[in-house]
């Protein structure tokens, strides 16, 4: 039984298709086939039922899938452990991210880089759900994000700062003459939205539930940027959290009379694997930034 036979498995199992698992992967349908037959018999066991169109775990597969992916983490760990060892700061680091993180990430990226040329850094754009899901799989070695409301196995949460949802409009719009709104203010002026799993937007939706407001949402979008464009152009508005339009010019935040729109900004970890060397310095670079550096809870 090798390592390359159990990646090989566990990406079959999570993609239910040979197809998209060999894409992937890199390899061809035909090598990951015969890879995953050997598998099989060498333990004497079916782990995949196949037929022409799926592909799904067998109770033995499904037994077989958590362990697998336990030795391939312990294994990542290892190379880790031995890489910091003997040379550094090196090999990858990934990165998760949720979109109201990334306007504080453009200091720490360039800091990091100078210091730390010959790490490969990837950030990963996702919604907190998708990225914690991925955090316990050990796909990433952290994630930056406002405090998920679920719960995740094997991921503790550090509050890094305390942050808060904001209206946010064109320089130039009436509601600039206010320090501050509420929420029924809303109801005079056509909404431009992040999508619903965005957290602002989630934090948002939580907090007007039973609030019977009669909002007029003209439109909704997953991409930040596009939001801040329309509302560069025209009276709409938008709720986003405040570190989203730090340093973004064209715009203003105005705060919203409202306790409940609190918001957490958080690094989050997998309790259960190794921390890098250079995911310890990315960390201590952040909390260094301009933009967090006042603000941030020196837990490391």
């Amino acid at each position: 039984m090798e390592l390359r036979q159990l990646k090989y498995f566990v990406k079959v199992a999570e993609m239910l298709s040979f197809s998209k698992a060999a894409k992937a992967l890199y390899i061809t349908q035909s090598t990951l086939s015969q890879q995953i037959k050997q598998l099989e018999d060498e333990l004497d066991i079916a782990l995949l039922f196949r037929n022409n169109h799926n592909v799904s775990l067998t109770e033995a597969g499904e037994t077989f899938l958590e362990g697998a992916r336990k030795v391939l983490a312990e294994a990542d760990d290892n190379k880790a452990r031995i890489l910091d060892l003997t040379m550094g700061c090196s090999g990858r680091l990934n990165i998760g991210v949720t979109h109201s993180f990334g306007s504080i990430l453009t200091e720490t990226v360039m800091a990091f880089k100078k210091d730390y040329p010959h790490v490969a850094l990837n950030i990963y754009y996702k919604t907190v759900s998708e990225l914690m899901e991925l955090l316990s799989l050990g796909e990433l070695d952290f994630v930056l994000s406002f405090r998920a409301s679920d719960k995740y196995d094997n991921v503790e949460s550090h509050l890094l700062f305390d942050n808060k949802l904001v209206i946010v409009v064109r320089d130039e719009h009436p509601l600039t003459r206010k320090n501050m709104v509420r929420l029924s203010d809303l109801e005079d002026y056509d909404l431009v939205m992040p999508s619903v799993g965005l957290q602002a937007r989630n934090t948002f939706d939580g907090i007007i539930v039973d609030r019977n407001l009669k909002l007029k949402i003209a439109m909704e979008a997953n991409e930040v940027n596009t939001i801040l464009n329309l509302l560069k152009k025209s009276n709409f508005v938008t709720v986003l959290s405040e570190t989203t339009i730090l340093e973004t010019s064209g715009v203003t935040a105005i705060e919203i009379n409202d306790a409940e729109c609190s918001m957490e900004g958080c690094l989050s970890i997998c309790t259960n694997r190794y921390r890098k060397r250079s995911a310890e310095e990315f960390i201590r670079l952040l909390s260094e930034t301009n933009a967090l550096k006042r603000r941030a809870n020196l837990w490391l």
